[in-house]
């Protein structure tokens, strides 16, 4: 029997699901989660349940679940939006939205929910502003860690344009009590107690090639930069690879020290980054042009870039991609991996496009157009 393949997609607005048998025969649906901002879906491929998180100042933030590979939803709300003050106010909009009360526990701490990672029996949800939630029962219930909400310098983080957003969480398979963290624009946090307590791991090996930049997300005094907008974990060891606002890092020892290797790359900025399941020294990234200069691809001709060497050289792919005014950006969650062999790799757009590789980035192809824009993409195969 041929795997089942679901690509799941954060959207402006809601949730889509894309699926093929043998990653082909594509079919679309949605959108979900009552046309919620969706910023990452994520589904577990043992049981197939989907979780997407969202929401925003209008709605709130919540996490919502489908056990049934998308047929129902149920929502989580973990705090009040404008919508929830407006009708408990005015009982008219209340039946118009069907609105009814609900018990939120995280009112004032986050309006939307950015990131999601399953790991050891635990969801995980990053937020806007940065918190970090667990839950222990498939996202039904859930708690912060107080350990980075009392962080001792968080009075002094700074948000990035998107506000102070916990983006990347991960986790080593094999050792439940080691997480990492991406925050912008605050760096990268790790913590080897199960989340009890934390540390800033942004120091670079190679500060010295970085003493001419003078942007203000750029690395400095030693440091990154902390404007880290994606990590990715190698399947092996402590291999860790970052994009930044300002560069491409990997580094050996769980974010102790990063080697700066954008060298070959077009450009310093860019958002998301995949490294292989199999092979730690291949990886990807999409860059664009500049955080000033429209952040679409250099010379608005589309290209993945391509590792096999662990950032000692990068190779452009471009076969089946736009090469000419390409003006789409894609964002930090909007491009995933998956666990074939060859592994297959996707992204998704601003304007609403999905693509697809099953050859490793070789050579690409559209699979869906005209979506809204896409915040977030990953794979469930099962």
């Amino acid at each position: 029997m041929r795997e089942s393949t679901t690509i799941l997609i954060g959207t402006t607005k809601g949730a889509f699901l894309l699926s093929g048998k043998g990653r082909e025969g594509w079919s679309l649906s949605g959108p979900h989660c009552d046309g919620w901002p969706i910023n990452h879906v994520l589904g577990d491929p043992e049981t197939g349940t989907i979780w997407a998180g969202g929401g925003g100042p209008w709605s709130g933030a919540g996490v919502w679940r489908s056990t049934d590979g998308g047929a129902s939803w149920t929502l989580a709300k973990l705090s009040k939006g404008q919508v929830d003050e407006w009708a408990a106010n005015d009982p008219e909009m209340a039946r118009f939205m069907n609105w009814t009360p609900t018990e939120t526990k995280f009112d004032g701490l986050a309006d939307s929910v950015w990131s999601l990672h399953h790991a050891h029996g635990r969801l995980y949800a990053g937020t806007r502003p940065a918190q970090l939630l667990a839950s222990t029962d498939d996202g039904v219930t859930w708690e912060k860690s107080e350990a980075l909400a009392n962080f001792p310098d968080r009075d002094t983080w700074n948000p990035g344009a998107a506000g102070l957003v916990l983006h990347s969480i991960v986790t080593d398979p094999d050792d439940p009590k080691k997480l990492w963290l991406g925050i912008s624009s605050s760096g990268v946090f790790a913590s080897e107690d199960g989340g009890e307590s934390w540390e800033r791991r942004n120091r670079m090996s190679n500060a010295e090639a970085h003493a001419h930049h003078d942007h203000p997300a750029a690395p400095r005094g030693g440091e990154t930069g902390h404007c880290v907008h994606n990590i990715a974990r190698a399947p092996e060891g402590d291999l860790l690879y970052q994009q930044n606002h300002h560069g491409v890092f990997r580094s050996a020892d769980g974010g102790r020290s990063w080697d700066d290797i954008t060298e070959g790359l077009p450009s310093t900025f860019g958002f998301p980054i995949a490294v292989h399941p199999r092979d730690g020294q291949t990886a990807w990234v999409l860059p664009l042009n500049g955080d000033t200069e429209g952040r679409y691809p250099p010379e608005a001709s589309a290209a993945v870039w391509k590792t096999t060497d662990g950032g000692q050289s990068w190779e452009a792919k471009r076969a089946g991609l736009p090469q000419k005014t390409c003006f789409f950006t894609v964002l930090r969650q909007a491009m995933a991996i998956d666990r074939a062999t060859p592994a297959g790799l996707y992204f998704g757009t601003n304007t609403g496009s999905i693509f697809a590789s099953l050859d490793e980035g070789e050579s690409w192809e559209e699979i869906a157009r005209h979506l809204p824009t896409v915040l977030g993409v990953e794979v469930l195969q099962h």
